[in-house]
C-alpha cells in the first residue's frame, strides 16, 4: 500500500521542521522519513491513516515489528521518530490526541562498539597499493581517519580549506553543524602531504576543493569509501566484522587504552554528551581484563 499525497506532504513538512529546529543531518532525516513511511504504509494496509491512527493501531504495528524479528534498538528508533512526529502533529492541531503518549520505548542494552586491535589497524593501514593514486589516497584517508576519529561522512566531505598542515589541525563540521578542531599526528600528516603532492593532482576534477576526490574527481560517497575499506580488510587479512565507524571506534578505544582522559576523547569525537563516550570505557576495560588474565602471575590462567 502507498501513502496518499497529503500524508507524504505531512511527513515532508515534519522533516523540514526537524531540519530547521534540530539541524539533523540528511542521513538522519532520510532514516526518519523511511520510518514514517513504513508506518503509514502499514496503516494503509489496515485501512487506516496517519492523521486518524490511535494508540491501539500503534501498539499493533510495534507488535508486528517484534513478530517480524526486528531488533529492540530498531523498534526503539522507529518509535522515537513516531513520538516526535505525533507531538509535532498535536502542537500543530492536526490531531486531537497523540497516540504515542505513554507508550514506553522498548528496553535496549547498549551494545559495545566493534573495534580492531592495534595490530589489525596496522595491517589495514598497510593494505593499500601505494603505486596506484587511488591506493595512496586510501592510505591517507585511513591514516587521517584513525588519527582523528572522524565520522566517515565528515572524512569524505573534507575540503582543502578545512586542513591546516602547518598546525596539524582539521576543522570539522559535525552533527548539528557544530565545529570542532581535531589534531592530526605526524604519521597522518606525512601521508596526507605525500598524497596531496603525488596523487591528488591526478584525481582532482571539477571540484577543486574536495580533499579526497573519487575516481571521477568528485566528492566520494560514504558508501564508496565503506566498500574500499571492506576490500582493503580482505587484503589485510582482518577477520573481525567491520562497520563504517570501525576506525573511529578503534581511535577512541586505543586512546583510552593508552591513558587518555575520557573528556578529551569526548571532545575529539564531537560527542555532545559524555555518556555517549563512556561506552568506550567498557571496551577498554575488557582489554585490560584480558591483559590481566594473560600476563598476571596470579590470574589463575
Amino acid at each position: 500500500m502507498t501513502l496518499t499525497d497529503s500524508e507524504q506532504r505531512l511527513i515532508d513538512a515534519w522533516l523540514d521542521h526537524q531540519w530547521l529546529e534540530r539541524g539533523l543531518s540528511r542521513h538522519t532525516l532520510e532514516s526518519y522519513g523511511r520510518d514514517l513511511r513504513q508506518f503509514g504504509q502499514w496503516l494503509a494496509a489496515h485501512g487506516d491513516q496517519l492523521a486518524r491512527c490511535d494508540r491501539v493501531a500503534l501498539l499493533s504495528f510495534l507488535a508486528d515489528r517484534h513478530a517480524e524479528g526486528v531488533g529492540a534498538r530498531s523498534v526503539a528508533r522507529q518509535l522515537s521518530a513516531l513520538k516526535s512526529f505525533f507531538r509535532w502533529m498535536r502542537r500543530e492541531n492536526r490531531i486531537a490526541e497523540d497516540p504515542t503518549l505513554n507508550v514506553a520505548r522498548p528496553r535496549t542494552g547498549r551494545p559495545l562498539p566493534k573495534t580492531l586491535s592495534e595490530a589489525d589497524v596496522s595491517a589495514l593501514l598497510a593494505a593499500p597499493d601505494l603505486d596506484d593514486p587511488l591506493g595512496l589516497r586510501d592510505r591517507a584517508m585511513l591514516e587521517v581517519l584513525y588519527a582523528s576519529g572522524l565520522r566517515v561522512s565528515e572524512l569524505v566531505g573534507l575540503t582543502l580549506g578545512q586542513v591546516n598542515t602547518r598546525q596539524g589541525l582539521v576543522r570539522v563540521v559535525g552533527k548539528g553543524d557544530k565545529e570542532r578542531l581535531v589534531p592530526l599526528g605526524e604519521e597522518a600528516l606525512h601521508w596526507l602531504e605525500r598524497y596531496r603532492r603525488e596523487a591528488r593532482p591526478l584525481l582532482v576534477g571539477a571540484d577543486q576543493e574536495v580533499l579526497f576526490p573519487s575516481r571521477r574527481g568528485s566528492m566520494m560517497t560514504r558508501q564508496t569509501f565503506w566498500h574500499r575499506i571492506k576490500q582493503l580488510a580482505v587484503r589485510a587479512g582482518v577477520q573481525k566484522p567491520l562497520s563504517p565507524h570501525t576506525l573511529r571506534h578503534a581511535f577512541a578505544t586505543h586512546l583510552l587504552n593508552h591513558g587518555a582522559d575520557l573528556r578529551v576523547v569526548q571532545l575529539l569525537l564531537g560527542h555532545s554528551d559524555l555518556s555517549t563516550t563512556q561506552i568506550y570505557t567498557h571496551v577498554a576495560q575488557q582489554r585490560l581484563e584480558a591483559l590481566y588474565e594473560q600476563h598476571h602471575p596470579r590470574s589463575g590462567t
